[in-house]
């Protein structure tokens, strides 16, 4: 009796440990599960891997929510800003955009991304002068 308890005990154990294993060799969380410095590493890297002309599902999907977002309609053009957090400055408990990388897109396509950029797109005052993935880059 004590060894077939044994044994079920054992195998009860051995089927515990090996979903455990598959857990945590498997699941990935999302950036939005992440807790901030994880989110924080994992959005500054990822940031290096976007292209222009990607589609805003596409980014979204990858990176998750945006931290703060802007947009604007301008004669025919959408333009929208999402920013997201990629670098820490300030251990307040509170995310600024200061803290966070922009991404530019007309149309629901990346146009352009980072803080430059984002300075060319408000000194432009947001016309339809931004240049999509196709045309040459910003410039002033």
């Amino acid at each position: 009796m004590k060894s077939k308890t044994s044994v079920i005990i054992g195998s009860i154990f051995a089927a515990y440990v090996a979903f455990v294993a598959v857990i945590v060799l498997v699941y990935e969380p999302t950036p939005d599960e992440m807790n901030w410095e994880d989110r924080q590493a994992y959005l500054n890297q990822k940031v290096n891997d976007l292209t222009l002309g990607q589609d805003i599902t596409e980014v979204k999907s990858m990176l998750g929510k945006a931290d703060f977002s802007e947009a604007k309609s301008i004669d025919e053009a959408q333009l929208q800003v999402l920013f997201y957090r990629t670098h820490h400055e300030k251990s307040d408990g509170i995310t600024t955009k200061g803290e966070c990388t922009p991404l530019i897109f007309k149309n629901s396509k990346l146009i352009a991304w980072g803080i430059d950029t984002y300075k060319q797109y408000l000194e432009a005052g947001t016309d339809t002068s931004l240049n999509t993935a196709n045309e040459a880059p910003l410039s002033n």
